[in-house]
């Protein structure tokens, strides 16, 4: 069982996107998968409530008590995936400290990897004490394809000393039409949004399977 956290405190940095299609992603890989909207506003609820027929399980849990609570309900799964909120410092922290992995979504602007500072320090912080855990890692999301601003937005991660994925999530028209019904590009024709989807998501599973064997 793991933990994985989609977190930036900035607003808009494509979260909700990146942990719906994740779960949809890591559920076919043939993985059990809950996802957690730990965001007051409700945007993962609002998804998940467009479709009748959505496969994956979702519980809100939108107060910091209630995430502690987390680690019994994800013992029936093999992945949970927690839908950060964005500014609330205490349901952020409460995600960090229940996670296996934290995930952080950055668009190619200066104000996303900016956002991050704070976000990364808690990681760090609680690193420490845990001899590393969560692990983390940065997905450089929303990137225009002809363009060099993935490769520029990692060199300005470089100073976070946390990896970066290697996949990157394309600015596509599937993903907020598919959100739109409750769906994922899974649900789409469109088999390079699906690819890089599944990509992200085997790079996720590889981190974590490294982290376990650290340990052991």
């Amino acid at each position: 069982m793991s933990i994985i956290s989609v977190l930036n405190p900035k607003g808009g940095s494509g979260k909700t996107t990146i942990s719906t299609n994740l779960a949809r992603s890591l559920h076919e890989l043939g993985h059990s998968v809950l996802i957690v909207d730990s965001d007051p506003q409700g945007s993962a609820r609002d998804w998940h409530a467009a479709s009748e027929d959505n496969p994956i399980e979702l519980v809100a849990l939108d107060r910091p008590n209630n995430v502690k609570t987390l680690a019994s309900m994800a013992a029936n799964y093999d992945h949970v995936v927690i839908d950060g909120a964005a500014k609330l410092e205490d349901m952020i922290a409460a995600c960090i400290k229940v996670s296996d992995f934290v995930l952080i979504p950055v668009q190619p602007s200066p104000y996303d990897i900016w956002a991050a500072s704070d976000l990364v320090e808690f990681i760090k912080a609680r690193q420490e004490v845990t001899d590393g855990s969560p692990r983390a890692g940065f997905v450089v999301s929303r990137i225009v394809e002809g363009t060099r601003l993935g490769s520029d937005v990692r060199t300005a991660l470089d100073d976070y000393a946390l990896p970066v994925c290697e996949t990157t999530i394309t600015q596509r028209q599937v993903y907020p039409q598919t959100a739109s019904e409750g769906l994922t590009v899974f649900d789409a024709d469109n088999a390079k949004a699906r690819a890089e989807t599944t990509a992200l998501s085997n790079e996720i599973l590889s981190m974590l399977a490294a982290a376990k064997r650290e340990v052991a």
